[in-house]
């Protein structure tokens, strides 16, 4: 029976995740910081264990306490992450620090301490979570955006390393997902001494408004994500939400002038 080690699991697609895979006869290891947060049931075959991807000694007992239960880990979906936005001025260097130690180096040091065992017997996958954030950007967005796009170069440039090894490398880009993100999962940092960007937030408000107006329900995440864990096909990146379809395809199609021209109509209108 296959096993499936999942990071920021307590909800949103890292629960709708843990859930899936455990309903398809899979091992699920759901981790997260406070696993007396969760509602994850104890079971055969679900070990509900504490992980904090910032903290390198939990992560080692983690994934030791995984292979201890269920003798491999097959599949590593790096699903812990948060949203920091607002002008960069009003962010400090530790709080800018915790996006990137959270989103990109935490991301890459789980997986470096689940590829030993994945080396070992030549097989395995890891399924990184970007956003729709990881190609497209947004005002005020420097942090998010940029820990997302760097989880898109870290995971094209994994897939060559890792392929030889018989361990895939997958991207899944949701779009606007009814989760927590709007609430403890983004960081919102403004300061009234920077009146200079208040326009520019309040526009922001109207537009992620009217990008969440139909979100996409986390289950339908992961169903991708069981999608991207189970095929053979060469596919690195995986879209979910059908708004995550329509803005990357537009993004895809449109230069650099034109798409960022739409983006900025889109806030004026």
């Amino acid at each position: 029976m296959p096993t499936i080690l999942i990071t920021g699991a307590s909800s949103g697609i890292g629960k709708a995740t843990a859930l899936r895979f455990q309903s398809e006869g899979w091992n699920v290891v759901a981790t997260m910081r406070d696993p007396a947060t969760s509602d994850l049931d104890h079971t055969d075959t679900m070990l509900v264990s504490r992980l904090d991807v910032t903290a390198p000694s939990s992560i080692k007992a983690a994934v030791s306490e995984a292979i201890d239960r269920f003798g491999s880990i097959d599949v590593l979906l790096n699903n812990a992450g948060y949203g920091a936005y607002g002008p960069l001025e009003a962010f400090t260097t530790d709080r800018i620090r915790r996006q990137f130690d959270t989103n990109v180096i935490g991301l890459l040091d789980v997986t470096k301490a689940v590829l030993p065992h994945m080396r070992a017997s030549r097989s395995g996958a890891i399924i990184n979570i970007s956003s729709i954030g990881g190609q497209v950007t947004f005002p005020l967005g420097a942090l998010y955006h940029g820990t997302k796009f760097a989880v898109e170069g870290l995971s094209e440039a994994l897939h060559y390393e890792l392929e030889p090894l018989g361990i895939r490398v997958r991207i899944v880009e949701p779009g606007m997902i009814k989760t927590d993100f709007g609430g403890r999962s983004f960081d919102f940092a403004m300061d009234e001494s920077l009146g200079d960007y208040a326009p520019t937030a309040e526009a922001m408000g109207r537009v992620f408004g009217k990008l969440a107006s139909n979100p996409s329900a986390p289950e339908l995440v992961a169903d991708v994500i069981w999608q991207a864990a189970n095929t053979n096909s060469d596919q690195l990146r995986f879209r979910a939400g059908p708004d995550a379809v329509e803005l990357l395809d537009k993004r895809k199609q449109q230069d650099d002038a034109t798409f960022i021209g739409s983006i900025k109509a889109l806030m004026h209108d």
